[in-house]
């Protein structure tokens, strides 16, 4: 069906800029996916205060009740369902997710403004942990998001330890495909925690491979601690950029290692499987303590499935403890988990599916009129809501619907002038 779509929409018009129905649709899924992503897992109803620390939840700082400027004034965060109920109109930094959190909404961070959902809270949460993301900041740059004075066009990464955001240019590695890795360590945050350095064999890199059109990423396994082992191929002209890798590159038999022959090096994690050692560490001894800790000059890109391999010997957790890191052994911490919470949480059928289901039905003058009225009703919306944005007013339900009804009838005008009066 979508192949037909494609056909009558290509049809429409000279113009190579018009827009299809099908982009619409698609569109739409995006927006509706990552709207799925964020919030689909939160509770948009009840303040997640009484769960206490929530594993994950989308989270948003109010800076018309704790202004950045503010002096004594520590950061707060408050969940999805207080930024409706209790921090209408105020002006709201969206901080996407944060791990192992508790509503701040109402407690001493907000004076003596109380939440309107559970008045009832403790003064603080001492487990919470607050980063500069709270202050509407990112990055090693500390600019806010979007800035209004960077012009340059550059995406955002969140680090899985710290869970700031960095510009991509600002990691000092090369950065892979999205699809080809899992998750980022910032720099910072790799020396912090040093021992994720021993896992060299789970990070992407980049390598060139010579007679080849340009640069593959692939999962280096070189030292993958959990005896990932392969043939050594022949893989002379490969090279690494050493860009948050970790390879020392002491003799290239070393990087070849993880390459079989001519093809790419593939994942090596023990998906479907136990982990690289029992978690009571008694299967096997510690996978990284006779390990040389190399360390690399960058942000790390793991691959998927990275946090199966880490070392879960008495000795390593013990370190994990410690250093506040023991999420990392929790796949249900990852962003994708949640994700896919959010994602199985709705259960109905996407605006795509349904559109797509009604666009078959339309003959292909009917698809030209909708399109003509999308392109018409997205420029009218879009001049209507830029002026809430000048004038920083949340948007209501109710607004929506009076633009929906004013379009209405000027549609029904426009209709009435163009039927002739003998018609009628």
């Amino acid at each position: 069906m979508a192949e037909n779509v494609m056909e009558t929409s290509r049809s429409v018009g000279e113009d190579t800029n018009v827009i299809t129905m099908l982009d619409v649709l698609e569109e739409e899924q995006e927006l509706e996916d990552d709207a799925t992503a964020v919030l689909g897992a939160s509770d948009d109803k009840n303040c997640t205060y009484i769960e206490g620390y929530v594993r994950r939840q989308a989270l948003y700082a109010c800076k018309t009740c704790v202004p950045v400027a503010s002096e004594g004034r520590e950061p707060a965060g408050v969940c999805l369902a207080c930024s409706y109920s209790c921090h209408e109109g105020h002006e709201l930094v969206e901080l996407y997710t944060k791990r192992n959190f508790r509503c701040d909404c109402g407690n001493s961070r907000f004076a003596s403004r109380k939440c309107n959902l559970e008045p009832n809270k403790s003064p603080s949460n001492e487990l919470n942990s607050y980063n500069q993301n709270f202050h509407g900041l990112y990055c090693t740059c500390h600019r806010p998001y979007p800035d209004p004075d960077d012009e340059v066009e550059d995406e955002m990464i969140q680090c899985v330890v710290c869970e700031d955001w960095y510009h991509g240019r600002h990691l000092g590695s090369t950065i892979p495909p999205q699809h080809d890795y899992s998750e980022m360590v910032c720099l910072d945050c790799m020396h912090a925690h040093e021992f994720l350095w021993h896992y060299g064999g789970l990070f992407v890199t980049k390598v060139a491979r010579e007679g080849s059109r340009g640069p593959e990423s692939h999962v280096d396994v070189t030292t993958a601690p959990a005896g990932n082992s392969r043939d050594a191929g022949d893989c002379d002209g490969l090279r690494g950029d050493g860009a948050g890798a970790g390879s020392s590159g002491d003799d290239k038999a070393a990087l070849c290692a993880g390459v079989n022959g001519s093809e790419t090096a593939t994942n090596g994690v023990q998906d479907g499987r136990k982990p690289a050692n029992s978690v009571d560490g008694r299967e096997r001894g510690c996978l990284i303590k006779d390990k040389k800790l190399v360390k690399g000059s960058g942000a790390v890109f793991f691959s998927d499935g990275w946090r199966k391999n880490l070392c879960r010997c008495n000795d390593c957790q013990a370190l994990y403890d410690a250093q506040n890191v023991k999420f990392l052994t929790d796949e249900q911490d990852t962003v994708q988990a949640y994700e896919e919470k959010g994602k199985a949480k709705a259960q109905v059928s996407s605006q795509y599916e349904q559109g797509m289901k009604a666009l078959s039905s339309l003959d292909r003058v009917k698809q030209v009129e909708a399109i003509e009225e999308y392109n018409n009703m997205k420029t009218q919306l879009k001049e209507y809501l830029q002026k809430f944005a000048e004038n920083k007013k949340v948007v209501r339900e109710e607004d929506i619907r009076e633009f929906f009804s004013g379009m209405e009838a000027r549609k029904k005008q426009r209709l009435e002038v163009q039927i002739p009066y003998f018609c009628r």
